[in-house]
């Protein structure tokens, strides 16, 4: 038997049907979902960056089988990525109505995400609100079982004081304005013929919520990736060279940051020669201890992209606290997807690296709930 109490649906007896579907879904069943949380504005690479995540545990991620085909969930054996976007409170007449983006927490219910995110992190099924992308309306609910990895990605994982202590990991993606600016003209001129007027007046229409309501929660982040322009090409403003920093936050509990040549030191290193084919205008690599909103954190940067995706591991070779099971296996998995955005630069480098941290940090917490040793250190 099972009763549903506002949207968590309570397991009352092994043979009940959501034990059935839990298993057929691979669902755990039990209190050791792992939680994370990854913030970032729309069109900003969230999407990428889930599809890294879950081909490091293996196994390929799509919709529940047999649901709603507009279904935002994607599951995989190990992975359950839910959209906030379920929990609009709003659709999309509603906001339009109301005067509000999706991005004002008025349009969002978070007494449900924190109910059913808590439920889901202590073993409980519940049935989740779709919000219909292609209608703007919200559909009827899809159940969601407990994964090994609950992803909760979208606008606000960390807004939310309830929901954000309920993380175990969480990441931001920091696009600047410029390369937002720079990403939107080559994509709406380019492929949707918006002219750039309406272009910059889409991205000022949003910027007074983006600023008060997504931006802020980039500060409660455990890993951080910042998108910049390339400082390598003078007043370069193209958006098709990156400057990408991975700011790691220190004394996070089962996470070491990675770092270049010597831990805590400052270094500056052009890895471009015998090693490394380098184009113009070549890669730059930075390393250094630094506070954010703070806290004690460690910074590796990349400006640049490489020009052969098999020599990264020339790269990887030089940096340590990986959490990789062996040598290239940051090569391996890059050039896995090398046809996703951000394969030759820092951004798909980055996203690589925490994918492994997230894998590694599962494992040391079954470890330490279990008694379990754990392996050997990693690179």
């Amino acid at each position: 038997m099972m009763t549903k109490r506002g949207g968590v649906i309570v397991q009352n007896h092994p043979s009940s049907p959501c034990v059935l579907i839990c298993s057929a879904t691979g669902g755990s069943g039990s209190d050791d979902t792992l939680v994370i949380g990854l913030a970032a504005d729309s069109g900003c690479g969230k999407s990428t960056f889930m599809r890294r995540l879950t081909s490091v545990f293996g196994g390929g991620a799509g919709p529940p089988k047999g649901g709603n085909p507009d279904s935002n969930t994607l599951i995989s054996d190990t992975t359950t990525v839910i959209c906030l976007d379920d929990y609009h409170a709003l659709d999309r007449t509603g906001r339009k109505e109301k005067g509000v983006t999706a991005l004002d927490p008025r349009a969002n219910d978070f007494d449900l995400m924190y109910e059913q995110v808590k439920a889901l992190k202590e073993g409980k099924a519940v049935e989740k609100p779709i919000y219909n992308h292609i209608t703007g309306h919200l559909d009827p609910p899809e159940l969601i079982v407990p994964p090994k990895i609950l992803v909760i990605e979208g606008l606000h994982p960390m807004f939310d004081p309830r929901v954000r202590d309920l993380l175990d990991f969480s990441i931001y993606l920091d696009i600047s304005n410029d390369v937002k600016f720079a990403w939107k003209i080559q994509r709406d001129m380019a492929e949707r013929g918006h002219s750039l007027e309406s272009i910059k007046a889409s991205i000022e229409a949003r910027k007074p919520d983006f600023d008060a309501y997504i931006d802020p929660q980039k500060q409660y982040a455990d890993a951080v990736i910042e998108v910049l322009l390339t400082q390598l090409i003078p007043d370069d403003n193209e958006g098709k060279v990156l400057r990408v920093k991975l700011i790691m936050k220190e004394g996070v509990k089962y996470f070491k940051p990675v770092y270049l040549f010597d831990e805590g030191s400052t270094i500056s290193w052009v890895p471009c020669g015998r090693k490394l084919t380098c184009s113009y205008p070549g890669i730059n690599f930075f390393y250094s201890p630094d506070t954010y909103f703070g806290h004690e954190v460690s910074v590796l940067e990349m400006d640049g992209q490489f020009d052969r995706l098999n020599e990264l591991i020339y790269v990887e070779s030089h940096l340590s606290n990986l959490s990789t099971k062996f040598y290239g296996e940051i090569t391996q998995q890059m050039l896995k997807h090398s046809d996703f955005p951000g394969s030759n630069n820092g951004t798909g480098l980055f996203q690589t690296i925490i994918g492994l941290k997230i894998r590694d940090l599962l494992e040391q917490i079954v470890a330490t709930k279990t008694g379990a040793p754990l392996e050997a250190a990693k690179a």
